[in-house]
């Protein structure tokens, strides 16, 4: 058997594993919850639903697509950061880390000041465009022609913005009141999320990743390098520039439904390379699976919590393997 195809098999069997754990996870996040629910009862809340019982209530309108919320969200997430390290070359880049998430934060302040109404699936384009301007700012600032896209100077640039964007955010949320909608946000929780906003955003992530999967042949090109990409008769700037554009996408998703939620598009890029190499036709699939199980896991633990933050479960995992990449320069694990 040659190299190619015992790779293969590992990348089938730990995919498989990765799937199964993904839905024992969902399952479980079904089950746990502040309301003690037998899996009898949620089983008929499935398939037999009766608006009259309580329970199922909960089960359908709140448990499903808060989990289902969650599971998009870390998708998204780690996709759109597979995305970026791809174009930056870059292992520390991270949507949270790179203006994206606070400029969408700062869009969705805006929005809520001057259209308070608006629908849900106007919250994602400006969410969108927002993580476009914060992004755009951080890699204009981060890019040097000499040597593109420094590490370091990214992950300071992105610092910066950041703290920038978020400012004004809070200065927003300020002058027109909008404390309440802009702490939840800034927290990060799927515990408001609605079937409508998930008839919308869901289409939209899986499109979009799908998107990632035709092009993962050139994104693992991209990453051997500039030179090398154009040696081999790829349009490196389209590339890059469609890329961005996709993961700001993602970025501006996840932000609309959860808010600000950082370091699972960089974590889980990460643990995905580990796992099956650097071929983006297997990282991309992979990195889906492990961003979905992350946020749902993490989402579990703060509803057991009490309705603990989001990003402070994930932060607290994600602020040590920050911190250990740094030490290590930027290397995968």
């Amino acid at each position: 058997m040659g190299f190619k195809e015992e790779g293969q098999i590992n990348f089938i069997f730990i995919f498989t594993i990765a799937c199964l754990l993904m839905v024992i996870i969902f399952l479980l996040s079904i089950i746990l919850g502040s309301a003690e629910i037998n899996i009898q009862t949620i089983i008929n809340a499935i398939f037999n639903y009766d608006s009259t019982d309580m329970n199922h209530n909960i089960i359908v309108d709140i448990r499903i697509p808060r989990d289902i919320g969650a599971l998009l969200v870390g998708m998204a997430l780690a996709v759109s950061g597979a995305g970026i390290q791809s174009v930056t070359r870059n292992s520390l880049a991270d949507p949270g880390l790179i203006g994206l998430n606070s400029g969408a934060a700062l869009a969705l302040a805006l929005t809520y000041a001057f259209l308070p109404t608006v629908s849900f699936s106007m919250l994602i384009f400006t969410s969108f465009l927002g993580a476009m301007i914060g992004g755009t700012m951080v890699i204009m600032i981060g890019r040097s022609r000499r040597d593109g896209f420094n590490p370091i100077r990214l992950i300071l640039a992105g610092a910066a913005v950041s703290a920038l964007l978020s400012a004004l955010s809070q200065a927003i949320a300020l002058y027109f009141r909008l404390n309440q909608s802009i702490t939840f946000w800034s927290s990060g929780g799927v515990s408001g999320t609605t079937w409508e906003q998930l008839y919308i955003g869901f289409p939209v992530v899986i499109i979009v990743i799908v998107m990632f999967i035709l092009i993962s042949r050139q994104l693992s090109i991209l990453n051997l390098g500039e030179s090398v990409a154009k040696g081999l008769g790829q349009n490196v700037k389209l590339i890059q520039v469609f890329t961005m554009l996709l993961s700001m996408m993602l970025a501006g998703i996840a932000v609309a439904i959860v808010g600000q939620v950082a370091f699972v598009g960089l974590m889980i890029p990460h643990i995905a390379r580990f796992l099956v190499g650097t071929d983006y036709k297997k990282v991309i699939p992979l990195t889906v699976v492990l961003g979905g199980s992350l946020v749902v896991a993490a989402d579990t633990v703060a509803r057991l919590m009490g309705e603990a933050p989001v990003s402070a479960i994930i932060s607290f995992i994600g602020v040590p393997y920050f911190l250990y990449l740094i030490k290590k320069g930027g290397q995968t694990i």
